[in-house]
């Protein structure tokens, strides 16, 4: 009996279960979901319109034909939609772009070597002249000017010419006040000397023998200073010649220095002699 009842009582909720089914009707649809980011529609309200009337609650049953005519003569016509203008969707303003970071260079990470100068053109040094006196070589040496950057006279004997210059003291009285007077120039700290021992300059001192004339001045003017009193010998006029060495300058030719000096010659020079 139990069971019997058990399915009685399934059929009864099945078949509810299938008229409820029947009879709900189909379900309202759901409008579609706006997209994302778009600008939507919208209607604004018309300046003037009537407000829609408020709902009027059922009148009693004793008068439900006036109630019903009642309201569908208050039933305001739907007002007419105005014309609107989606309003565009403001535009999204662009990322500011990041500041500039200043990246200290890593340690151990090689940095970038600055060009390497333009080399300088190779010094080129040379000889100007013969000049037949000193004062000739020194208006040669100014008339270069600009185009040499330094310069020095040289004073060299003429090819063939055997001339040399001796330095030398008058002779003493006797031997023993020759030696006294050597004995007082290595005091002095002067050394290349040595005492005559014949002949017409016999006593007499001699300081030294030179090529050129150059070297016996410098050599008179020492002993000068140190308080001795000194003569040059030997040597003729015209046996020796001079010779300007000279650096020239950048972008100078050996061409136009000795033009512009006014020299015969020009020879090539080590610039090793000349610093």
């Amino acid at each position: 009996m139990l069971t019997r009842a058990l399915i009685v009582v399934l059929a009864i909720l099945n078949v509810g279960v299938a008229l409820w089914w029947m009879l709900r009707g189909d379900p309202a649809p759901v409008p579609p979901a706006a997209p994302t980011g778009v600008a939507q529609l919208q209607l604004l309200d018309t300046p003037g319109a009537p407000a829609p009337a408020a709902t009027v609650p059922a009148a009693p049953s004793a008068e439900p034909a006036a109630a019903t005519t009642a309201l569908a003569d208050a039933t305001p016509e739907p007002p007419k939609p105005a014309a609107t203008t989606a309003e565009p969707a403001a535009p999204t303003a662009p990322n500011p772009a990041p500041p500039a970071v200043a990246v200290a260079p890593a340690v151990g990470r090689p940095t970038e070597t600055p060009p390497a100068p333009t080399p300088s053109a190779p010094l080129q040094c040379i000889s100007l002249g013969p000049f037949a006196d000193r004062d000739t070589a020194m208006a040669a040496q100014g008339k270069a000017g600009e185009l040499v950057q330094r310069s020095r006279l040289r004073e060299v004997p003429k090819p063939g010419a055997s001339s040399t210059y001796r330095v030398m003291m008058p002779a003493a009285a006797s031997r023993e006040e020759a030696q006294a007077t050597v004995k007082r120039i290595a005091a002095a700290g002067i050394s290349d000397y040595y005492i005559m021992a014949q002949g017409e300059d016999a006593n007499a001192i001699a300081l030294g023998q030179y090529r050129n004339r150059a070297g016996a001045e410098r050599r008179l003017a020492a002993l000068s200073a140190a308080g001795f009193s000194a003569r040059l010998v030997g040597g003729s006029e015209g046996a020796e010649q001079w010779w300007v060495d000279a650096a020239l300058a950048d972008k100078a030719s050996p061409s136009a220095a000795r033009q512009r000096s006014g020299a015969a010659q020009q020879r090539s020079l080590e610039c090793a002699g000349l610093r």
